[in-house]
């Protein structure tokens, strides 16, 4: 069973960056994709970016150009290193894992999910 651990969010102000991180463990972690989405108070949760196993990446328009995906496979990790945070990325971050890069960028089908990290960003 795989287990994703988000961590790194918390209080920052608009223009601050942030790095939050995805520990993946239970499988071959080179085998899936990893996305991670978002859910603002009051909102749906919404895809904000995946990274495939040969390491392509794809944003949501909101973040490109401020978001940034990497994954290390030997540390089973994935980052997201967010620039220029602004008060709407205020949500709670949640990671995805499925071996089906399709699914985790259509936000559909997806296998695993974390617990979610909470960011806040201040005007």
């Amino acid at each position: 069973q795989v287990q994703l651990v988000e961590s790194g969010g918390g209080l920052v102000q608009a223009g601050d960056s942030l790095r939050l991180s995805c520990t993946f463990s239970g499988r071959s972690f080179q085998q899936y994709a990893i996305g991670w989405f978002r859910q603002a108070p009051g909102k749906e949760r919404e895809f904000v970016a995946v990274i495939s196993q040969i390491d392509s990446t794809y944003y949501t328009d909101s973040v490109k150009g401020r978001f940034t995906l990497s994954r290390d496979d030997a540390k089973n990790t994935v980052d997201l290193q967010m620039a220029n945070l602004k008060p709407e990325d205020t949500a709670v971050y949640y990671c995805a894992a499925d071996q089906f890069y399709s699914a985790v960028k259509g936000g559909i089908g997806i296998g695993f999910w974390g617990q979610g990290t909470l960011v806040t960003v201040s005007s």
